[in-house]
């Protein structure tokens, strides 16, 4: 496709979208799991680089990032636990 199709068809839709107006529930709550999951995976990151010493490795996967980004903390704690205890 030409550059200039694309600008005008992504033009097109940002107009109609603010005459129409976005339903925004739908698009705040994609934001906040979004904005979750990259906390998660970015936690999980810490804790394979600070742990790599302490034997820690906790996959970074779509579940996990998900796990740690949504409990936080104790999502971490609970990943860490079911390592040692369960998989070890």
């Amino acid at each position: 496709m030409e550059p200039i199709t694309v600008i005008s068809i992504l033009g097109t839709l940002i107009f109609i979208l603010l005459l129409v107006g976005a339903p925004m529930r739908p698009v705040r709550w994609i934001g906040f799991a979004a904005t979750r999951f990259c906390i998660g995976a970015l936690l999980l990151f810490l804790l394979n680089a600070i742990g790599n010493s302490y034997d820690i490795h906790i996959p970074i996967n779509t579940f996990t990032a998900l796990i740690s980004g949504i409990a936080g903390l104790p999502g971490i704690a609970s990943l860490v636990a079911i390592e040692f205890f369960i998989l070890k």
